[in-house]
């Protein structure tokens, strides 16, 4: 809260209305249950030095134009001293390094509980400036007011707000003999039932002290260090799975290469395959040159010769001369290798060798096919 109201007397109405938004949220409840529940993990040394961190001296006044100083803070309890009336405070008792406020009771002042629509936080002290008239005997021009948001009804639809007035008069006399006891003051305040400060500021910004809070400014640097911290750490989790999505991109590019790679080995041994499985079936199903000239060589008679044999494909020519020309066909149907063997053309006489030249086709085929020796 600190740091909300620093920024709210410095920069005016925009962070006013931003410390009264804050108020009204359930966020303060919320966020005092939860350091509450973080300060339970640490030494009981250490919860006592944060819980001090409020460095607000209070000055209470009493009865006979006594005074009571009050430090400490509502968990760990307070420490109280009196001031006799026309004392003045020593640095021991009133330390300038720390924040002085006044603290009136309750009966000092007026308190009326309002109910305002949600709109009147952005400009809840200028809607209040209007209440007065309204609310107390007083103008909005002879009182110090503040106010102090108490949440919303039942229904959400308005706004709970306690709003405390104190005369200006009043307000001066005591200040003045605060002043003349302890010096400058920050602020002035109001205690509740239980004498517990109620979180107000009557005191009017041009009657401060304003005095650097080096809490203030060590919250400050604390929250840009979380926000860089914070903005560090996200930028590191980008980076990180930047990082990660580049390797595993590499790695799948490199399983892509060698599925590709592989696919290429599949294929050409798939060719391979194919093609030894064809020269496999085109041998299977042709005899082989060296058995079919030697099968030709034993069923040609003597006296034949051959002056061409041409095999192309499955197709044989038998190109010669015979003296039994005539009976060369029957002799090649016994081939296991030849079937369909015939004339091509007619036998045509040789003068000068004496035997009848001869063309004979026919188809290779193995033993398979059917053909009989």
């Amino acid at each position: 809260m600190a740091v909300l109201d620093v920024l709210a007397a410095g920069w005016g109405k925009p962070a006013a209305r931003v410390r009264a938004r804050w108020l009204a949220s359930p966020l303060p409840t919320w966020f005092d249950a939860w350091l509450a529940a973080l300060l339970l993990w640490l030494p009981e040394r250490w919860r006592a030095l944060l819980r001090s961190a409020d460095s607000r001296l209070w000055l209470l006044p009493g009865a006979d134009g006594h005074w009571a100083l009050r430090a400490g803070n509502a968990h760990d309890g307070y420490q109280e001293s009196t001031v006799a009336a026309g004392s003045t405070l020593s640095l021991s008792q009133w330390p300038r390094d720390r924040a002085r406020w006044l603290l009136l009771p309750a009966t000092a002042v007026l308190r009326r509980e309002l109910r305002l629509p949600l709109a009147a936080a952005d400009r809840l002290r200028d809607v209040l400036r209007h209440q007065i008239d309204r609310e107390t005997p007083f103008t909005a021009e002879q009182v110090a007011f503040d106010a102090r948001m108490l949440g919303r009804d039942e229904s959400g639809k308005q706004l709970r707000v306690a709003l405390v007035v104190l005369p200006l008069a009043t307000l001066n006399r005591h200040v003045a003999s605060a002043t003349a006891v302890g010096g400058g003051l920050r602020g002035v305040d109001v205690a509740d039932r239980d004498g517990h400060p109620l979180g107000l500021n009557l005191l009017p910004s041009s009657q401060r002290e304003h005095r650097r809070d080096p809490t203030v400014q060590l919250n400050v640097v604390l929250l840009g260090i979380s926000v860089l911290a914070l903005f560090y750490a996200g930028w590191q989790s980008l980076d990180n799975r930047r990082s990660a999505v580049a390797a595993l991109t590499a790695e799948v590019e490199t399983q892509r290469a060698a599925a590709r790679q592989s696919a290429a080995l599949h294929k050409r041994l798939d060719d391979a395959v194919e093609g030894a499985n064809f020269l496999a079936q085109a041998r299977s199903e042709r005899p082989r040159v060296i058995d079919l000239l030697n099968d030709l060589s034993e069923r040609l008679p003597d006296g034949t010769w051959l002056e061409r044999l041409n095999i192309a494909d499955r197709r044989v020519i038998v190109v010669g001369y015979s003296n039994q020309a005539s009976a060369l066909v029957a002799r090649l149907q016994q081939s296991p290798h030849l079937g369909a063997p015939a004339l091509a053309g007619s036998l045509q006489p040789d003068p000068r060798s004496g035997r009848d030249r001869f063309t004979i086709t026919a188809e290779t085929v193995t033993a398979s096919s059917g053909a009989t020796p």
